[in-house]
């Protein structure tokens, strides 16, 4: 795979001292370089994963790494699951600043030979999750009169992609979830934003195979896939000095528009 990453994280620009951040999907990949960037940059950081084994090995390295974490282990698709998590994060800690909906799945395939399980399981992750999962969250944020709500999207839901209608469509609308929370919560001092990913160099893209993974790089103008913390970067600055931005998406690409 001829790529080049050059990442860089920018955690020690920002301070989130003593507040805590939950990420969904942050036992691997982008959820992971997520809760890492918000640890350092002086966060708590809840580590909330469906797996248990991985959620708990995350939380635990993430700890040694010298931040203070706490593991829940959590389906988004389930509303009870989701309570029992909010609980067990306010019994523990007693608020929460900043929710990143980052959990999500995919299942590929051409829209005609596309199963309706297919279809129903990626809005089931990717978009029903934000709307179960950010609205205990955003009841504890309305009552702190603070906090800051960052979807993670795609520029396939802003552009479209071949063999990802039903990703395209949970992303999109989850773009239009980000900016109708971010209209309805700015009096309670709450932003809503997105981040959009581009092709990130990730275990999910690496499945591709090489030689579909250069023909991205073609259209890609810095000619590199982006790398977990380019995503992390961006979250940061929602999460920190952003708080005069809501209801908006960015794109974090390199460049790949269409």
């Amino acid at each position: 795979m001829s790529t080049e990453v050059m990442c860089e994280k920018q955690a020690d620009k920002f301070k989130l001292k003593d507040q805590v951040a939950l990420v969904t999907g942050s036992g691997r990949g982008i959820g992971r370089s997520i809760a890492e960037s918000l640890m350092a940059a002086g966060a708590k950081v809840v580590i909330s994963d469906i797996n248990e084994e991985t959620c708990k090995k995350t939380a635990s390295e993430l700890k040694e790494m010298g931040g203070e974490t706490l593991s829940v282990v959590c389906d988004v698709t389930n509303s009870e699951s989701i309570e029992k998590m909010v609980e067990k994060i306010m019994s523990e800690w007693g608020r929460i600043d900043v929710l990143v909906n980052n959990a999500g799945i995919t299942r590929d395939n051409l829209y005609m030979r596309m199963s309706e399980q297919d279809w129903q399981a990626v809005i089931d992750t990717n978009l029903s999750s934000a709307f179960k999962v950010t609205k205990p969250v955003i009841k504890v944020m309305s009552k702190q009169r603070s906090g800051r709500i960052i979807n993670i999207a795609s520029t396939t839901g802003v552009h479209g992609n071949f063999g990802q209608v039903n990703y395209a469509a949970a992303k999109a609308g989850l773009i239009g979830f980000t900016k109708t929370v971010a209209l309805e919560y700015a009096s309670r001092n709450i932003t809503s934003n997105a981040v959009a990913p581009g092709f990130i160099d990730t275990d999910m893209t690496r499945a591709l195979g090489e030689e579909n993974v250069n023909k991205i790089l073609e259209r890609i103008p810095l000619k590199r896939m982006g790398c977990p913390e380019d995503i992390a970067n961006a979250v940061l600055f929602f999460a920190g000095p952003g708080s005069y931005v809501t209801g908006q998406v960015l794109e974090v690409n390199g460049g790949l528009y269409t």
